[in-house]
């Protein structure tokens, strides 16, 4: 007897395993935790402009080169390592995005409320999935909201459309499509 696939949702359709992998074991699945939400912000900064699946693909990259995304670590980061990132070939090489990740492990770590309730504060009420991939937004008031929070509070690289994808990867919002066969 075979194992029937499960149905999935239409933008992994056929993708390469590790883009399975995050739809059927990460994505839309709730993230809590300092680290593991400025992991999250960080690599979905990065992914502005760029296919998710070039982030997923450089990811351990990603962790080894800014320290697992201890946000103090990060926060100490200077000049040369800024250089050091610079010429990583495993990561995305754009300054003002290794400069952002720094500048956010700062504002993280200036926080005067815990990251996760501040993130998790903009999660909007549970919805039904959507029916089709041009039902699921890109922007919505939650994400302009906690994009406006984000950089009063000095962070960058954190616009509406970044925001809503991080409240996605995160959980905050269920865009997994009504056909989908994940399951929280």
């Amino acid at each position: 007897m075979t194992a029937v696939e499960p149905v999935r949702c239409d933008w992994v359709a056929d993708g390469p395993q590790i883009y399975l992998d995050y739809h059927d074991q990460e994505w839309g699945r709730p993230v809590r935790g300092r680290t593991a939400l400025f992991e999250k912000i960080a690599l979905e900064s990065f992914q502005s402009g760029l296919s998710w699946l070039t982030i997923l693909r450089k990811r351990e990259n990603f962790r080894s080169a800014f320290a697992r995304f201890d946000a103090e670590t990060v926060a100490a980061f200077g000049d040369d390592d800024v250089a050091r990132l610079l010429a990583d070939a495993g990561i995305v090489r754009n300054r003002a995005k290794i400069e952002a990740t720094i500048n956010n492990a700062r504002a993280v770590c200036d926080l005067d409320v815990d990251l996760t309730e501040l993130l998790w504060s903009f999660a909007p009420p549970a919805r039904p999935r959507p029916a089709r991939l041009a039902d699921i937004p890109a922007v919505t008031p939650e994400s302009t909201a906690m994009a406006k929070e984000l950089k009063r509070r000095g962070f960058r690289f954190v616009g509406p459309t970044t925001a809503y994808a991080l409240m996605q990867a995160t959980g905050m919002v269920d865009d997994h499509l009504a056909s989908c066969s994940t399951e929280f």
